[in-house]
């Protein structure tokens, strides 16, 4: 992974002290400030209370969690706070989200937006030049040393398609700038990649030229940079490999020193249950081992330092991960693709042995080898032997009561075998690996409230004791919004499910037809959205309307970017566009909410997590189902109002919000408090959407 700093200089000279921060946040933000005088921008006052909170925290090296509603300005409220006291403390500051588009916006938008009111002061001019970058995983790159000996080595390491592969990507690295994989179209082949990606210690600055190689050229930018920005994945991946802990620092989270916003925060509890536990694959696993050795093409890094006896080995661990993981899949995954695992002795460890023999051999190569990138490749080759060998016996020890195991089959074929562990509770995890790292941590996001309290997010990241506040948007939600909820569609229930079926497809053609501008349509089952679809999609052609649905050939990115050019289009999408669609304009006129967004309890996190609320007196609906659907409601219409001249319409399809004593919180979770009850019979007359 691209690495952790290992060093304490700053391009920029400390330029003032920790209040000066605080004084500036208040001279820009303020009524009449130098935002407001020098830019022409809009003084918003939730955006003026947020920008002070952050740079208190900043300065106080306190946690903040701050709620700010769409329209708020909550990227400058804590970027120009955050870029002063880097740059006056010689820190860095790291600003994470969840999704491409957010950090696409805060680099090409926000940070020269930056630049531009620091240039436009003249007390703040020395803050102009200050660096940003973007964290990239290490495996990402190219590297150009590791490249060098693939070709060199071709005729051991690759057969004649291989071949042609990697001189494509040769021919490629003569001219990119950034030596980055998603440059390279069409993408290069993983086995090809794997061979000259930075992902290796073979690639380092004791191995790789520093001003000719991509990564360790990244390292330099990320060495200068006042604003690091990285993804929350990649984040908490970092933390996990050791973060600025390792450096030695007693203060930071990735970098020493550092400090740090979240951003779209709502996502963290999500993300640190995925990466605070296990993912081992079989796919992953003969991906490993192939890379050693394969035995079809008897080619790999031992075909090259190795003999018989440790390509034996090799093709053991191999025969003994496929009656591993076939095992698993024939016994255990056969009938679903998810099973919970609660007992340990799942399987027998047929790999256990294997692994350990294999890395024990390669650690004697290693150990023949002088020094040099060849003994460093071997020795980290070794370490991920055993790094999976320990996690294999962790899950099959199934041990530690505060997890939960599970077994997943996936792939193109469903073939795939993935062993998952993950947290009961993130809660311990964030606090010590992030809260506790003596530094200021500010989680922000237009939802982390449940109905009006912080507190069920705030106990989910165990930040109980940090200082929280909320602010509304400043957009005006009574003049260019309207709600509607349908009264008279089936409750879901197994006895209804046809006829809500019904019912649901006759108002999504009603109101997708009715509304001229674009049109989103949020389903919570694919299963749903695929046989709602199956039925209109017709009906769209007919009338002329650009129908898109997610699972197709196109991207969210695309999909999202044909929905704002088409200006009157319909997309229906599931999980993943309930948060981070943003299309501004006529173009997204309506969001339609299926169904409300509870999770299905089977999951074996959820199942586990219930159990263990109810184990310790709570109660799972209230305490774990129910905070997080209305997080996930309250995102998932707030992609229709955009900017302060954006108008629409919500219209809610699961009369459960009238029905159910929870559904009152669900409306109170609404941008406005009226809303209209439609039916069959009065929605021609009712229904009324702006455009």
């Amino acid at each position: 992974m691209i690495g952790l700093r290992d060093d304490t200089d700053s391009t920029l000279p400390p330029v003032g002290n920790p209040s000066h921060v605080r004084h500036f946040a208040a001279e820009l933000f303020a009524e009449g400030g130098w935002l407001q005088e020098g830019l022409k921008l809009e003084h918003r006052p939730q955006q003026e209370q947020m920008a002070r909170a952050t740079a208190k925290a900043f300065s106080t090296d306190e946690p903040l969690l701050f709620e700010a509603g769409t329209g708020v300005g909550k990227s400058l409220a804590y970027l120009l706070p955050g870029i002063i006291h880097a740059v006056d403390q010689s820190r860095q500051l790291i600003v994470s989200t969840h999704t491409i588009s957010l950090q696409e916006q805060v680099q090409t938008k926000d940070l020269p937006l930056c630049r531009r009111v620091f240039r436009a002061q003249p007390e703040l001019a020395a803050y102009a030049d200050f660096k940003s970058a973007i964290l990239v995983g290490k495996a990402n790159y190219l590297c150009p040393t590791r490249l060098a000996t693939a070709l060199r080595d071709k005729q051991d390491l690759f057969s004649t398609p291989e071949s042609a592969e990697l001189q494509r990507i040769a021919t490629w690295a003569e001219s990119t700038q950034d030596g980055l994989r998603h440059e390279l179209s069409p993408p290069p082949a993983p086995e090809v990649w794997e061979w000259v990606s930075a992902d290796s210690s073979a690639c380092s600055r004791k191995h790789c030229n520093g001003d000719h190689c991509f990564y360790q050229r990244a390292r330099t930018r990320i060495r200068q940079a006042q604003v690091i920005i990285v993804n929350h994945s990649l984040l908490f991946a970092l933390m996990n490999a050791g973060g600025a802990a390792e450096k030695g620092s007693a203060r930071g989270v990735l970098f020493p020193d550092d400090f740090i916003v979240l951003d779209e925060a709502h996502t963290v509890p999500e993300v640190a249950t995925d990466h605070f536990g296990l993912r081992l694959s079989s796919y992953g696993m003969d991906r490993m081992l192939k890379y050693l050795f394969n035995p079809k093409t008897r080619r790999g890094l031992l075909a090259r330092h190795g003999g018989a006896f440790e390509q034996q080995l090799v093709i053991d661990a191999l025969d003994a991960s496929e009656q591993f993981f076939g095992f698993l899949r024939e016994k255990l995954l056969q009938k679903q693709p998810i099973v919970r695992i609660r007992d340990e002795g799942a399987c027998e460890p047929w790999l256990d042995g294997p692994l350990q023999a294999l890395a024990k051999a390669i650690g004697s190569i290693a150990d023949k080898l002088d020094e040099g990138k060849e003994r460093d490749e071997l020795l980290e080759q070794r370490s991920r032997l055993k790094s999976s060998q320990t996690g294999l016996r962790q899950w099959l020890d199934a041990a530690d009561e505060s997890f939960v195991y599970w077994l997943e089959r996936s792939g193109r074929h469903r073939t795939i075998v993935t062993l998952r562990t993950a947290p009961l509770d993130v809660a311990p995890y964030l606090r010590e690996q992030l809260l506790g790292c003596g530094t200021s941590v500010v989680f922000t996001s237009a939802t982390l409230a449940s109905g009006d309290s912080l507190i069920p997010f705030q106990t989910r990241i165990g930040a109980t004791d940090a200082q929280a506040v909320l602010v509304a948007s400043p957009f005006d939600f009574e003049r260019n919004m309207r709600i509607y909820v349908a009264a008279d569609i089936p409750l879901p229930s197994p006895r209804e499910a046809k006829l809500a079926i019904e019912a649901l497809i006759d108002y999504i053609r009603f109101c997708t037809i009715r509304v001229k501008g674009g049109s989103l349509v949020l389903f919570t089952s694919y299963t749903d959205m695929r046989l709602v679809a199956n039925t209109l999609e017709e009906d769209y052609r007919k009338a002329g309307r650009t129908f898109l649905m997610q699972g197709e050939d196109l991207s969210r990115t695309e999909l999202t970017r044909r929905l704002q050019s088409v200006g009157n289009g319909i997309l229906f999408g599931t999980d993943s566009f309930w948060a981070g669609v943003d299309v501004p304009g006529p173009s997204l006129s309506q969001v339609i909410v299926t169904r409300l967004p509870f999770d299905p309890p089977s999951h074996p996190v959820a199942e586990a997590r219930s159990e263990w609320v109810r184990d310790h007196g709570g109660n799972p609906f209230n305490d774990l189902t129910l905070p997080d659907a209305l997080i996930k409601f309250r995102q998932g219409i707030g992609r229709l109002i955009r900017t302060a001249e954006d108008r629409g319409v919500i219209t809610i399809l699961d009369a459960r919000v009238l029905a159910k004593s929870y559904g009152r919180l669900f409306i109170a979770s609404m941008p406005i408090n009226d809303f209209t009850r439609l039916t069959t019979d009065n929605r021609e007359r009712l229904f009324l959407p702006f455009v």
